[in-house]
């Protein structure tokens, strides 16, 4: 699962009847607490798959890589890149960040995870929770209007109607799960990033999204695939131990 600006790399419509309805919600708060009413109790709770990349340059010259991710949720997200005696990895934990070169942490800061605060912990945490943290993120939770996205109706939220430039997320109206996130560069706001969720695909009574895409000023930049995905399985907690990330690494 990617960051952008970060260079981290994390969904299609299935058939069946969608759930009625509710009054349409006034603000990005009402949204999100709406997002973790509709699937509260049923969110799977762990999450592993391989994770097939595309890297495209600016002249479009791609790049493939392997990664191997499992997630505990809400909150834990690990990476080891393949071949995994390689070392290299990253381990997202308690809102921060360790990233590893040779089974060592090369770099350790704070850092809230967007890709999973609105894909994944928005279905498992406090509605509150995932408030304070998009708050934290920037995103005006105050503004919300709705839109078309890929032939279905969404809710926009961070920006008014046709503003194309500014922080916001996208969230499918109907199946009420995430599906954009589009903000200027960290470092260079003439930069515009766009990541995209997805093929999401339905798990019993909620949904995966199995390819992730992401944009920078409209162009390719970087692609996941997800493949070997498998929810429910027990997971141990040292996965996301900092200290143990060799020895924790699945054989």
């Amino acid at each position: 699962m990617r960051v952008a600006m970060l260079a981290l790399p994390l969904m299609l419509v299935a058939a069946g009847p969608n759930p009625p309805r509710s009054s349409a919600p006034k603000n990005g708060q009402e949204l999100i607490r709406a997002m973790h009413d509709r699937y509260a109790g049923q969110w799977y709770k762990t999450l592993s798959f391989t994770q097939n990349n595309t890297a495209t340059d600016t002249a479009g010259k791609e790049t493939h890589s392997v990664w191997k991710e499992y997630a505990n949720i809400p909150g834990n997200l690990r990476i080891d890149f393949l071949p995994a005696d390689s070392g290299q990895g990253y381990i997202f934990r308690a809102d921060s960040l360790y990233i590893f070169r040779h089974d060592s942490v090369r770099r350790a800061a704070p850092f809230i995870h967007p890709l999973m605060v609105l894909g994944f912990d928005v279905y498992a945490s406090p509605a509150e929770t995932t408030i304070a943290k998009l708050t934290r993120l920037g995103f005006d939770l105050s503004k919300i209007h709705e839109d078309m996205w890929d032939g279905h109706p969404a809710y926009v939220v961070g920006v008014d109607a046709g503003d194309n430039h500014h922080k916001q997320f996208w969230v499918d109206k109907d199946r009420l799960l995430f599906v954009r996130i589009v903000e200027p560069g960290q470092q260079d706001s003439t930069i515009l990033q766009d990541t995209r969720f997805e093929d999401y695909r339905a798990i019993g009574k909620v949904w995966l999204s199995a390819r992730v895409r992401f944009l920078i000023n409209g162009k390719p930049n970087w692609l996941e695939e997800y493949i070997d995905i498998r929810t429910g399985d027990p997971l141990t907690n040292v996965l996301w131990d900092p200290k143990q990330f060799a020895a924790a690494r699945p054989k």
